[in-house]
């Protein structure tokens, strides 16, 4: 392993007009997290999420102190020692899993299980480990189900899994398929396999009826299944369950133990390349969504974390077709790109239409500080070298400085055309957007992609090699993992000291 601070000497010694532009550009996104965590902290400490036009804060998660857990990585990743002490001390004071809450069991995974797991990781201190393995205990009924595809609810005080009303009992896609990374890292680093076998199960019965464009519709039945008829994307609700089924084979480190998730994933991607379509005049490579058999011209931003994944997994395969999906990222990327660049503010709205002759057209108008975009231009700088997508990176955060940022935090905006504020900022611009711009602009042996991956929530997992056999029936075979972690972890702080 190389520790970021090899990386930050190379820096300091080569005082070339690139590196010192990086650093430069690095200190300003630090400023950027500095003020947004100083806002959170000075108004809405302890709450899930602060309001800063109303300087207050909200629970909308439940009350778990999401933003601060959000944010642990991104605070020790860039070295804002004091502030993650006082996060740290919260946790251990504070945090009380005990709610009675309905929450997401996707948005608690993601954000909470995931925001510890990777604390843990990047710490070693156990007691990030130990408050994920209470908030996982507590998710983990939600998956028993006739087929174990989880419902997507559960209360954290008293149980009771259902589904929301408006899925008509149905399972969504993404919340049902996006636990994998979390859940199997948990049972590695505690040596307890339930909950590696609960969403390893899951993966096993949607292969079962994996269709052969492996395109699954978002709604799922949890006692069949089998998927209803509804919307196949990858933007909402969509979207990260196939961005798991290629990264559970990296966290994996790529052996037969998780094989048939590469072989899933490349199914999906030759379904992905049947929604491709191209722009008049300009011809933007954009992805379709799907009803039955008729397409809809709309891509959601969300969708423009797809560059991201498709570069990351190119490498697994022969070079021609590496290439060709390569290719395919970098003309993804940089129509997600003019998602920012076509609108007044140069903020993307949410999701897009594309007509004859218009090429793309704003359709819902608000941005809440999405990161997806920025995470595809993250993994190709780092998988291409281009530097082109640093400067792009660049532009979109200015944007958000020049538009986002107010004396008393972040907010997104209600309209992109119009620059009108919204009073929230949401958790994922400290998890996910600045730290994925952070990472933009330092050297790549910080939070190597070849001893890391990061979860949908921009959480760093360290990669551990599985010789375990797959998890077959609900039951478990093969060799106990869970003791190589503490070999795998090398300890050392994984980031750029000033």
């Amino acid at each position: 392993m190389k520790h970021s601070s090899d990386g930050v000497h190379a820096v300091k010694n080569m005082d070339s007009p690139d590196n010192i532009l990086d650093a430069q550009r690095r200190e300003k996104v630090k400023d950027a997290m500095l003020h947004a965590w100083s806002s959170y902290e000075k108004y809405a400490w302890g709450h899930d999420e602060l309001q800063p036009q109303t300087k207050n804060g909200i629970d909308s998660f439940g009350g778990l102190g999401a933003t601060l857990i959000d944010s642990l990585d991104t605070l020790y990743i860039m070295g804002l020692d004091e502030q993650f002490q006082r996060a740290r001390e919260w946790v251990a004071k504070s945090l009380d899993f005990n709610k009675n809450y309905d929450a997401s069991v996707f948005e608690t995974t993601i954000r909470v299980v995931g925001g510890l797991l990777s604390t843990y990781d990047l710490s070693g201190d156990k007691l990030f480990l130990d408050k994920a393995q209470d908030i996982a205990d507590r998710l983990l009924p939600a998956w028993n189900t006739e087929t174990g595809i989880p419902y997507n609810i559960i209360n954290l005080a008293h149980g009771n899994p259902h589904n929301p009303g408006w899925t008509g009992g149905d399972s969504i896609l993404a919340d049902s398929g996006t636990e994998q990374l979390e859940f199997i890292a948990l049972s590695q680093r505690t040596g307890d396999r339930r909950y590696q076998e609960k969403v390893e199960n899951v993966i096993l019965e949607l292969n079962k009826t994996f269709p052969d464009d492996g395109l699954l519709p978002i709604y799922i039945n949890p006692h069949k299944g089998t998927s209803s008829y509804s919307t196949i994307t990858f933007g909402a609700m969509g979207d990260s369950f196939y961005e798991y089924l290629l990264k559970v084979w990296i966290q994996g480190n790529r052996t037969a133990a998780v094989s048939h998730y590469r072989k899933m994933w490349e199914t999906s991607m030759k379904g992905l390349l049947s929604l491709v379509r191209r722009t008049t005049p300009s011809s933007f490579a954009y992805l379709c969504e799907k009803m039955g058999r008729s397409l809809n011209d709309k891509m959601d931003e969300l969708a423009c974390f797809a560059p991201g994944m498709l570069a990351l997994g190119s490498s697994g395969y022969s070079p021609d077709e590496s290439q060709k999906f390569l290719s395919l990222a970098e003309e993804l990327a940089w129509t997600c790109y003019n998602f920012y660049q076509s609108t007044p503010t140069k903020l993307a709205g949410e999701n897009y239409f594309f007509n004859d002759g218009h090429d793309m057209t704003v359709g819902t108008s608000w941005n809440i500080l999405r990161p997806e975009t920025v995470e595809s231009l993250f993994y190709l700088w780092r998988l291409t070298g281009n530097k082109t997508y640093q400067e792009w990176g660049w532009n979109i955060f200015q944007a958000f400085e020049k538009n986002s940022r107010i004396e008393s935090g972040y907010v997104g905006l209600k309209d992109v055309n119009t620059g009108v504020k919204d009073n929230v900022m949401q958790s994922f611009f400290l998890a996910e957007t600045l730290k994925y711009l952070y990472l933009l602009f330092s050297p790549p042996s910080v939070i190597p992609l070849d001893e890391w991956v990061f979860n949908t929530e921009a959480h760093p997992i360290k990669i551990v090699t599985r010789n375990d056999r797959a998890v077959s029936s609900g039951r478990s075979s093969g060799s106990q993992e869970s003791d190589r972690q503490s070999q795998s972890r090398k300890e050392g702080r994984f980031r750029i000291h000033h």
